[in-house]
């Protein structure tokens, strides 16, 4: 019983030494940027909700045929499956203005709700 006041102490001091690091990063706002400019990736999920939203069937294995033996999603490749998808145009048009950083999905509308 006489060592709990050691243990807790001991733990007060990590919290107050790891605060003190926390405190002292920094974000990088245009490294930030630049990585999710580099990750199309996220722009699988609007393309995926729209492909079923029209009775597309197999959206998601569609997608995955896109990527698979290849070191990722690009921009152009990205627009290219867009553009040979049978949906309306006004659609595809609203797809391809998305970019990674523009696109935040339902993320505002859920953050609202708690």
């Amino acid at each position: 019983m006489r060592n709990i006041s050691v243990a807790l102490g001991y733990t007060l001091l990590a919290y107050e030494s790891c605060l003190r690091g926390l405190n002292k990063l920094e974000a990088n706002p245009q490294r930030v940027a630049d990585d999710l400019n580099a990750s199309w990736e996220v722009m699988a999920e609007p393309i995926q909700t729209v492909m079923r939203r029209y009775g597309i069937a197999n959206a998601y294995d569609k997608l995955k045929e896109l990527t698979r033996g290849k070191d990722g999603i690009n921009r152009a490749s990205l627009h290219a499956f867009i553009k040979s998808l049978d949906i309306p145009e006004s659609e595809k048009q609203r797809l391809l203005q998305l970019t990674p950083d523009t696109y935040t999905g339902r993320a505002a509308d859920l953050a609202h709700r708690v």
